[in-house]
Parts: structure tokens; sequence; C-alpha cells
């Protein structure tokens, strides 16, 4: 059975940094990609980064210039970097992992950015 495990959040002052991980657990088909979304109280789900099995990458024009997703797969870890925090980046994080077969969703990290 496959298991993401997302660690790393915590309460950060606006302008601080977080990084963020999802180790995943368990037998994978093929991975096409891994994703970070979060979700804010009141709000739906958003994607926020997203990485390619080719390293390809894709960011949400609110965290642009200030997150950056990477990937070591001989951990089957994606990580998120989080720089310049605001306010408004406070939700719960989840990583998903994209395989061949389905997808797959972390229990969520929460991240608070306040002073």
């Amino acid at each position: 059975q496959v298991q993401l495990q997302e660690s790393g959040g915590g309460l950060v002052q606006p302008g601080g940094s977080l990084r963020l991980s999802c180790a995943a657990s368990g037998s994978i088909s093929s991975i096409n990609a891994r994703g970070w979304y979060r979700q804010a109280p009141g709000k739906q789900r958003e994607l926020v980064a997203i990485i390619s099995s080719i390293g390809s990458t894709n960011y949400a024009d609110s965290v642009k210039g200030r997150f950056t997703i990477s990937s070591d797969n001989t951990k089957n870890t994606v990580y998120l970097q989080m720089n310049s925090l605001k306010p408004e980046d406070t939700a719960d994080y989840y990583c998903r992992l994209f395989s061949s077969a389905r997808t797959y969703w972390g229990q969520g990290t929460q991240v608070t950015v306040s002073s």
C-alpha cells in the first residue's frame, strides 16, 4: 500500500521560510508527476506547484518566485521550499503523487504564517 507522509509545516512569521517534505513508501508503479496543493479555511484545494518525472515544473501565479518544488527520486521524496511567506499562504498543504495507475494524497501538514 502506498503512503505519503508530509512534514515540515509549522508556524512562521511573515517573510520567513519553511521547507516541506513528502516521502512516499510502498510499491508504486511508474510515477508521472508529484505535486503540492493547499487548502485554506473556507476555500477550495488549489494547486501550488507540480514537478514531472523529467523535472519540468509549474507553479501557481501566487507563489511564483517564492516557492520552489524539487524531488529526489532516490529517496522517493518531493520538497517544497517556501520563501518570503505571506499570511495568505496559511493553509493545510498536501502532496499528491501521480502514477500510471492512480493518484495518491498525503494527510497534509499545516502551515501558519502569522506575526
